[in-house]
């Protein structure tokens, strides 16, 4: 195991203050192994999961309205889906669509021709926003540094790591007028970065890692937040769901096989109603 093992999973955001640049940190010990916990994913598709837990943590904690923010990988490859929500609270919970082997292979290996879907929930909107962006890099950092770099118009990147014990990932991005304060700073920092191992990543504190990276840097770093696995059983949405079936349909089901099981893929868990409960459902 890794050394986060005995760690809280948290988020940690900092700022260069010398060079307008900010940066944020994530590592997931018992969220991510609560996440996957019974999944059975082969190797490369844990690796991108737990890379879109980080991203999403780290969007979600820089929106600057407060939101439930939902990440789709849709891709014609046998990664067929990857989806992730986090909301206000930092709350996870996510799945992948893959078959039980997979040999290893870069983004385009897995998922194919796909694209990336963001949906953001905000108490002030009427409807949640949503946009839609073809998928473009080899791994998942660059497909995610390009749609920031698109949609906030600031140079960003990322550096993401995962395993089946933990995930990580380093996050920095310019702010406008970076280049004023320091021609060569965001160039610099870039560099630094880059020297940065999977397992530093997953096994360094967000402190440690901030000084063996950048050690010549004014660095001021932020309280951590706490991020959290949450996907509670929720018969209430199974129940609608039968309802809007019918009763007909639902009693056609339990005569040919004399119960209804309904398994919710992004939580894992099973629903099982025989002929009374779903009699009761429709009284």
């Amino acid at each position: 195991m890794n050394a986060i093992d005995s760690q809280p999973s948290r988020v940690r955001g900092f700022l260069f203050e010398q060079l307008d640049i900010r940066g944020a940190w994530v590592q997931l010990g018992p969220a991510w192994r609560e996440m996957i916990a019974g999944r059975g994913y082969p190797e490369p598709a844990l690796e991108l999961l737990g890379q879109l837990a980080v991203v999403t943590t780290l969007i979600t904690a820089n929106l600057k309205q407060t939101g439930r923010l939902t990440f789709q990988l849709r891709g014609e490859g046998a990664v067929s889906l990857l989806v992730m929500d986090c909301d206000e609270q930092l709350r996870l919970r996510g799945m992948a669509r893959t078959p039980s082997e997979l040999p290893p292979g870069n983004l385009p290996a897995l998922l194919g021709e796909g694209a990336l879907t963001l949906t953001l929930d905000t108490a002030g909107m009427r409807q949640p926003y949503q946009s839609h962006v073809p998928l473009q890099g080899e791994t998942l950092a660059a497909v995610f540094e390009h749609y920031l770099e698109q949609s906030e118009q600031t140079p960003t990147r990322l550096w993401l790591a995962a395993d089946r014990e933990a995930a990580a990932g380093l996050f920095l991005q310019a702010l406008p007028g970076a280049d004023a304060r320091d021609v060569d700073g965001w160039n610099r920092l870039q560099v630094l970065a880059g020297t940065v191992r999977a397992e530093e990543l997953l096994g360094l504190g967000s402190i440690k890692l901030i000084e063996r990276l950048f050690p010549e840097e004014d660095v001021r770093v932020y309280d951590p937040r706490p991020v959290s696995y949450y996907c509670p059983y929720d018969p209430a949405k199974i129940y609608s769901m039968l309802r809007s079936v019918g009763q007909a349909e639902c009693e056609s089901i339990l005569a040919e096989h004399g119960e209804i099981r309904v398994h919710d893929d992004i939580c894992n868990h099973e629903y099982v109603l025989d002929a009374a409960a779903v009699a009761a459902l429709f009284k």
